[in-house]
């Protein structure tokens, strides 16, 4: 049984690109007067996540050396138990994985380790669904003995969000509510757009129930060896310099319409030549979109990009990138 006192933990999980520093943005700007924590991990090469997390007042510990879920796992119990140290600075821990970790492992760590379980309890998994793209990741074939991360994340889940479902028609939204369902038949599900959810749908749900991890795996608090698929990998661009926008979006609406397939996530944070202020881009397969980001200022301009996909081509990514380079201006 755990104790009131404990403080409760939220991981947020959900395939690459289903929304999850959405949600993770609107629980941080929601007025509920907590002091949140927040460990984010990230799967790319190069750090872009934090920079897409509002600017809130909440600490939040980046690990992006590694997915949680096995290499940089220890991590994770490192920073908690710092975290423990300073109990008083705050009310709650929000996780949130990369989206190729397997929640089995994470939830593990509450309940292997003695000391972080007899101060933090695991308060639920929540996890995001991409209503458009989700049914191909339920239908991939992995190698032997690797598991699919898609499947996994819903099966674990003590609440799920149904997102973006403002991009399938009826048909499609009741195809994939009956996948999720036969995957995970009593977790919430909660549709939204734009991971608009209300906050007690998500937080304080008591949900996550050891009796029904041990029914899925019965091996769940046995350490184990978790394979990712090694096909599918990311690669990271830094790239000094502006770029020019129009043969930006020229290579990125080619690279989408024909890689897209391959590449289930993209996002980036660039400098263009006659903005001010960073342009922020995001992708899950074809589908891709820009906004602005806060002023460079004075700093250096520096373009990052994270590509996560199937086999990629890193040479071609990174030509690609650096073929969008604005040319110098005149003296």
């Amino acid at each position: 049984m755990t104790s009131p006192s404990t403080v409760p933990v939220t991981v947020l999980t959900g395939f690459l690109g289903s929304g999850k520093t959405t949600l993770l943005n609107r629980i941080l700007t929601e007025q509920h007067g907590q002091r949140i924590a927040v460990i984010e991990n990230e799967f790319g090469e190069i750090g872009i996540d934090d920079a897409l997390v509002i600017d809130a007042e909440e600490e939040v510990f980046e690990m992006n050396n590694g997915c949680i879920c096995c290499t940089v796992r220890g991590d994770l119990i490192r920073i908690l138990g710092t975290l423990m140290r300073r109990r008083e600075k705050f009310d709650r821990i929000l996780i949130e994985t990369t989206g190729l970790a397997d929640p089995a492992p994470v939830a593990q760590t509450f309940f292997m380790d003695d000391e972080i379980g007899s101060q933090l309890r695991l308060d639920g998994i929540v996890t995001l669904v991409d209503a458009a793209h989700l049914l191909p990741h339920l239908d991939d074939e992995k190698p032997d003995g690797v598991e699919n991360e898609a499947v996994e994340q819903i099966a674990f889940a003590d609440r799920i969000v149904l997102n973006k479902t403002d991009l399938v028609d009826g048909a499609q939204l009741a195809e994939v509510r009956r996948r999720v369902r036969e995957i995970n038949a009593l977790a919430e599900i909660h549709e939204a757009v734009q991971a608009d959810v209300d906050l007690a749908a998500v937080l304080d749900v008591g949900g996550f129930d050891l009796s029904r991890a041990l029914d899925l795996d019965p091996a769940f608090l046995e350490e184990g060896e978790h394979q990712h698929d090694t096909s599918v990998g990311s690669v990271g661009i830094e790239l000094p310099g502006e770029l020019e926008i129009e043969k930006l979006n020229a290579w990125l609406g080619e690279l989408l319409a024909t890689k897209g397939a391959d590449i289930f996530r993209s996002k980036g944070i660039l400098a263009v030549r006659g903005m001010p202020e960073r342009y922020v881009f995001q992708g899950v397969h074809m589908l891709f979109d820009g906004t602005q980001g806060v002023p460079w200022g004075g700093e250096d301009k520096v373009s990052k990009a994270v590509f996560i996909g199937r086999n990629l081509d890193r040479a071609a990514l990174e030509a690609g990138l650096r073929g969008c380079l604005a040319q110098p201006v005149p003296a």
